[in-house]
């Protein structure tokens, strides 16, 4: 699995608030929730995000609440991957849960700008910049993990295997 786009750059600490606010909890539509990704952070993420980009993380991205809604706002969104210094371990579990590729790796958070255009290798952990440039690696997604990733969440993946 590989993916390609323009990266959108956060800090530590982006909560779950930040990422959906509160008042779209009661939103079941997917693509409200994406409309909406970022809506007081960055009103005018929604518009600018183009299916496939990257969002670059600090610290403890997916803090605060134990939302769905939001690894499900970030998809919605368009976005292809987030890879963060590190990410609140609810978020981390939720984001494989609804089938949202995440990557921990401190080195490619520091070394891209936001805009920069990045490519990102699930299987193998690489995550490097267009052209030439280097190449810094998250230890991979697991088998397994991939395999709930590529059916599009843990319900689709569990459809596939006869358990629901």
């Amino acid at each position: 699995m590989k993916v390609q786009g323009r990266v959108w750059k956060f800090g530590d600490n982006i909560d779950t608030d930040a990422i959906i606010p509160a008042r779209y909890l009661n939103v079941s539509d997917q693509k409200v929730l994406g409309a909406n990704c970022f809506a007081d952070l960055r009103p005018k993420f929604s518009q600018a995000v183009t299916a496939g980009d990257v969002i670059l993380g600090g610290n403890n991205f997916g803090c605060g609440s134990s939302r769905e809604h939001a690894p499900l706002a970030i998809k919605a969104a368009g976005v292809s991957a987030v890879v963060a210094k590190s990410f609140a371990r609810i978020f981390y579990r939720n984001a494989f849960n609804i089938g949202l590729p995440i990557l921990e790796c401190r080195e490619a958070v520091n070394a891209f700008a936001e805009g920069s255009e990045v490519f990102v290798d699930l299987d193998s952990g690489e995550i490097k910049g267009a052209g030439d440039g280097e190449a810094f690696f998250a230890k991979p997604i697991p088998a397994f993990m991939r395999e709930i990733i590529e059916a599009g969440g843990l319900v689709a993946y569990l459809k596939t295997k006869g358990s629901l």
